[in-house]
């Protein structure tokens, strides 16, 4: 397990490299939702995402031979676009594996940060390619199945109990889940009587069908948020959720982009859908734990371009 003297460890070491992103309560989203509300705003971080820690901590990680073979991460698109334009910042040459679902915008970003990128059909054969890759000798940064990047991740919620007012639940989204197993980690240790609440949607359900099943099993892949698609939980980050978090709730796609363009109206922050389904999830959170809520959002990330949005806001009739 993560303790917080490893995030406290990450934290100095990606100091001079990642944002420390603004806490602050929301006004528009205390009246939306009816309780007070704080918002972690990790969608101000280097590379529009939470990612850019993990995938620091872990460069700043490697030994000299792993830095001269060179990195691959395999990506829904966040994971992809720190390690991209991290490496490219220390000077390490990166590989990225991403589905062509992936957000156009972060296609964009990888191939602009010099990274070779490569695309697939699918995660579960973006996963296969990455793992050919690095049996040719890249070195894996993957994006949750690693204590130095679930540390690296974990200083988003370091800085959540440092920086926030006292708050009662804490909603974190869940892909693979290395965010919220760092931020569970850091939460327990520094404000213990704070329940933590993963969210996923509805065809990214990796955390949810792995708490039911027991461990991490292989799940099918449906969303359109991509950036929360993983096929699989790792053993290292079911370990911490199972032990830390209260529950793992699940929305629709549709839910999910409709709390991106609530995020817009009344948080005033550009979110992509992985960010926007917390909205709806906090509502179900608000029905089981009743009166007298304060709650936290991480708001995760930002990577949605313009046409994306509209996209979604047409497919599922929101406009």
């Amino acid at each position: 397990m993560i303790g917080i003297s490893d995030i406290r460890a990450a934290g100095e070491q990606i100091a001079g490299c990642v944002v420390r992103t603004p806490t602050v309560e929301s006004p528009g989203l205390s009246t939306l939702l009816g309780v007070p509300v704080t918002a972690k705003l990790e969608l101000l971080q280097r590379t529009g995402s939470f990612k850019a820690r993990g995938a620091t901590a872990r460069l700043l990680a490697l030994d000299e031979a792993e830095r001269a073979a060179g990195v691959v991460a395999v990506s829904g698109g966040n994971h992809g676009v720190a390690l991209a334009v991290m490496a490219a910042a220390l000077g390490v040459k990166a590989t990225v594996v991403m589905p062509r679902s992936a957000p156009t915008r972060s296609v964009q970003i990888v191939e602009s940060a010099g990274a070779s990128l490569r695309l697939t059909d699918g995660m579960d054969e973006a996963f296969a390619l990455t793992g050919r890759l690095r049996e040719e000798g890249l070195t894996l940064v993957h994006p949750f199945d690693d204590p130095v990047v679930v540390a690296g991740q974990g200083t988003v919620g370091l800085e959540l109990a440092q920086d926030a007012d006292e708050l009662t639940d804490v909603l974190v989204s869940v892909g693979g889940g290395g965010l919220i197993s760092g931020v569970a980690a850091a939460l327990a240790a520094l404000r213990p009587g704070i329940r933590v609440w993963g969210v996923e949607t509805e065809g990214a359900e990796a955390m949810s069908r792995a708490l039911a099943a027991g461990g991490p099993v292989p799940v099918e892949l449906s969303s359109i948020v991509t950036t929360l698609s993983a096929p699989s939980v790792s053993q290292l980050t079911y370990d911490h959720v199972s032990a830390l978090v209260t529950d793992v709730l699940v929305v629709p796609d549709g839910e999910a982009v409709r709390g991106s363009l609530e995020l817009a109206e009344h948080a005033k922050v550009w979110t992509e859908p992985a960010a926007g389904c917390l909205l709806p999830a906090a509502r179900k959170v608000l029905k089981r734990v009743g009166e007298g809520a304060r709650l936290g959002l991480v708001v995760c990330g930002g990577n949605a371009g313009v046409e994306d949005v509209v996209g979604w806001t047409q497919r599922f009739g929101l406009g």
